[in-house]
């Protein structure tokens, strides 16, 4: 069987250069030996962080790139910075060297490479960002969530079908697939959703349940909820506000509780653990840019190396599930 090839964006990222090479190390590690994983970055410096890590010599490579994009940089410029390892990395996908892109690098730019020097699918008009959520049946993907802050009827309808097929590659059999709007009933929302709720019934039929409310992101019923970028963004870092203030609540209860609550805090240490680590962002490695003719996986910019390593999971699960050729076939019959 031929290697799963990534293509590592070695400079994106707060942390980088480092957490991505420690995130790799991890990856080969703990997922099977068809993983194989380009660095892309600059080679002196690589050569020198991963010479601590014994990583297995017939599983890496170096792909030279001297230059990186920063995390403040204007995303367009990417297009002009061809010598950096963002741009690179990217370019190996379309070349088909590799073939899936891991980065936490600047979102706008991993975007823009998606799109643009990856490539958009064949009928795709938009491409959009897909991030799984926790929810109380484990995870709801949540697109788009921030690629497109504008979107038109059949774009919604075009998220829902890459939707349908991201949720299939991470383990749902026959997904459901939801509108996010302001209520469940059909006569509710704007002319957008309207619309674009009747696109989305002819696409996919019975997997589309319709409209569901803010709350069902993380305590419906549903697989897949679809909404414009502005809507999804917002509704994404709502989320995670929230699940931060819950945290830092339950401590200063505990603390303020005295004696007795860090006694039923110890007895509930490993309950707690667990929590933490269903709610911990870094389990669930990274977003896919969807639409495009690579596996892209955009981790977050301030991933550490569980992170990053469940990223490069992700993206091997993408390639191994054949996600790419999925949506080709499903756009294909549009």
């Amino acid at each position: 069987m031929s290697s799963v090839r990534i293509a590592l964006d070695v400079h994106g990222g707060d942390k980088a250069p480092e957490v991505n090479i420690a995130g790799a190390s991890m990856a080969l590690k703990q997922l099977p030996d068809d993983l194989f994983i380009e660095f892309v970055g600059k080679k002196d410096l690589i050569s020198k962080l991963t010479a601590s890590h014994d990583l297995p010599s017939s599983r890496v490579s170096i792909v030279e790139a001297p230059g990186s994009f920063g995390m403040s940089e204007k995303p367009s410029t990417i297009l002009r910075k061809k010598d950096t390892s963002l741009y690179r990395a990217a370019e190996r996908v379309k070349e088909k060297e590799a073939d899936a892109l891991v980065s936490a690098g600047n979102t706008g730019a991993v975007l823009a490479v998606a799109l643009f020097v990856v490539g958009r699918l064949r009928g795709v008009e938009r491409g959009a960002i897909a991030v799984p959520v926790t929810s109380k049946n484990g995870f709801t993907v949540l697109l788009d969530c921030g690629a497109n802050a504008e979107v038109r009827p059949e774009h919604l309808r075009d998220f829902a079908k890459m939707g349908y097929e991201y949720a299939k590659i991470l383990g749902r059999s026959n997904p459901s697939i939801g509108l996010l709007s302001v209520g469940e009933e059909k006569e509710k929302g704007t002319a957008l959703t309207k619309e674009a709720s009747a696109l989305i019934a002819e696409a996919l039929g019975s997997a589309f349940v319709g409209n569901v409310e803010g709350r069902d992101v993380v305590y419906g019923d549903v697989d897949v909820i679809v909404s414009g970028g502005f809507e999804g963004n917002i509704a994404l870092k709502s989320i995670e506000g929230v699940a931060k203030l819950v945290g830092d609540l339950l401590r200063k209860s505990i603390k303020e509780a005295g004696v007795f609550g860090l006694l039923g805090g110890l007895l509930l240490k490993g309950a707690f653990s667990r929590l933490k680590k269903t709610l911990n962002p870094s389990e669930y490695g990274g977003a896919f840019v969807l639409g495009v003719k690579g596996v892209v996986t955009k981790a977050h910019g301030s991933s550490d190396e569980l992170a990053i390593m469940n990223a490069i999971r992700v993206a091997y699960e993408g390639v191994k599930g054949g996600l790419i050729d999925n949506l080709e076939g499903r756009f294909s019959k549009a």
